[in-house]
């Protein structure tokens, strides 16, 4: 049954039975057969077939979502029983929310690629609302999220603080600023701001909820290094992380002010679905808890 499913999700991704059949090194009357083999055992047609394209149905999206957590499943069973007896190596899925993943992963992943280089890791970044899901689905064996993390489904783990910050561009008249300023100077600027889902978006409406302001102009943005950029081009000011404006604060192209309630602090977590990791998960989460890179890019 899992070449079945392999197959068919192949042909999903690949929207061509041509194309889906290169990738398996197989003919295409052999992928063909196996969707239908696959559609008489669930009994009922999965795909709408034309000569330009090949499209899920309603019973196909039902199957295609169900089959990539099983396929999932499946070859984590196999790493386990192969890490058995092996050393770490093989595949190893990692999504990690954007703050996280862009500014502080890569690090991560250049030490234990150095240290364990038969491990292939894949990154998928994503705001923690999407990366709670891929964990959630077995689509990741790990996710690596920001701020206040709930879910009956997961395994929550954190592991380290955030502090973040009001930035401002360098021009700003309240860059020059010496002192705390009041809390009313700040709800007349134009916030830039991340996307609902965001654990960026999440500190930056408690911290509004904490200073008690309500700015009349917000300008939503679906990525750190957007929102940067605007702010440095004087669209507005931002809350944003500490390790995530770390070479513009450097550069000086970028500045940070001082309010009371300031730095805001959150927490990372780690997300796994399951206490059974393969040797590759557990390299990986070793060095995320030592902390010793964060440090590093910390000072």
């Amino acid at each position: 049954m899992n070449q079945y499913l392999r197959v068919f999700i192949t042909v999903v991704e690949r929207q061509n039975f041509s194309r889906a059949a290169e990738e398996l090194h197989m003919t295409q009357p052999a992928v063909s057969q196996y969707v239908r083999m696959l559609e008489r055992e669930v009994g009922t047609k999965l795909l709408e077939r034309s000569n330009k394209y090949v499209r899920l149905n309603k019973a196909g999206e039902i199957v295609y979502h169900h089959a990539k957590e099983i396929m999932g499943l499946y070859e984590k069973m196999q790493l386990l029983v192969d890490d058995l007896t092996n050393h770490a190596k093989g595949t190893l899925s990692i999504g990690a929310s954007y703050t996280f993943g862009e500014y502080v992963l890569p690090h991560i992943i250049a030490k234990m690629k150095d240290k364990y280089p038969l491990i292939e890791p894949t990154i998928k970044i994503g705001n923690t609302r999407e990366i709670e899901e891929y964990v959630r689905s077995h689509q990741l064996d790990v996710g690596i999220v920001e701020g206040k993390f709930n879910s009956e489904h997961l395994l929550i783990e954190p592991f380290a603080e955030d502090m973040m910050h009001i930035v401002v561009p360098k021009q700003h008249h309240l860059a020059s600023l010496q002192s705390e300023m009041k809390t009313s100077e700040l709800e007349k600027e134009t916030w830039i701001v991340r996307e609902n889902g965001s654990g960026t978006r999440s500190a930056t409406n408690e911290l509004l909820q904490q200073l008690r302001i309500s700015p009349p102009t917000m300008m939503e943005f679906g990525s750190t290094q957007l929102i940067k950029e605007s702010v440095e081009s004087g669209l507005g000011i931002s809350l944003l992380s500490g390790w995530a404006i770390r070479k513009e604060l450097t550069l000086g192209t970028l500045k940070t002010i001082q309010v009371k309630g300031l730095p805001f602090t959150r927490e990372f977590s780690i997300v796994t679905q399951t206490p059974f990791q393969t040797k590759a998960v557990q390299v990986f989460l070793e060095l995320i808890r030592e902390n010793k890179v964060l440090s590093n890019l910390i000072k």
